[in-house]
């Protein structure tokens, strides 16, 4: 009788590619919670309206008008996407210890997780193609899928 020798190859692909697939998705996590934690986690900071009055390449500028007795602020901004265009009121939490302000509710915190929703689509690329797992890939592309469309719809 001729013993079966099992190859140690097809082990080690699947674990260099879930570490690739637990790369793509906690840079996604890192990527999206500079933006997500002040939505989040937004009990306890300055909250208002920012209206845009004018953007360039990277940020807008606008009157700020926080909740409470504080008067309204003009040196406020926010990043610049498609999610700002000049004219728009918004919902906004300042960074604490900054001037940089971030979008809140749904279209705020949908816009925050966006690189989460890429990283999702890459990362099931990897699970279905080098991981061999279609079912758990075809999961995290509709995650990640879902996550850009509902995006795109509620900006």
């Amino acid at each position: 009788m001729s013993k079966k020798r099992t190859s140690a190859l097809p082990y080690a692909r699947a674990a260099a590619m879930a570490l690739v697939a637990l790369v793509l998705v906690v840079a996604g996590v890192w990527a999206s919670w500079g933006s997500a934690q002040h939505v989040l986690l937004a009990k306890g900071r300055e909250h208002g309206t920012l209206t845009v009055t004018g953007c360039s390449t990277d940020v807008c500028t606008g009157r700020f008008d926080p909740e409470g007795p504080a008067g309204p602020r003009t040196d406020m901004t926010i990043g610049h996407s498609v999610a700002v265009e000049k004219g728009g009121r918004y919902a906004v939490v300042v960074k604490p210890g900054t001037t940089e302000l971030v979008r809140t509710g749904w279209s705020g915190g949908l816009h925050a997780w966006l690189p989460l929703g890429g990283a999702l689509l890459l990362a099931a690329l990897v699970i279905g193609g080098g991981m061999r797992l279609p079912r758990l890939a075809w999961a995290s592309a509709s995650v990640g899928g879902a996550l850009l469309v509902g995006t795109f719809l509620a900006l």
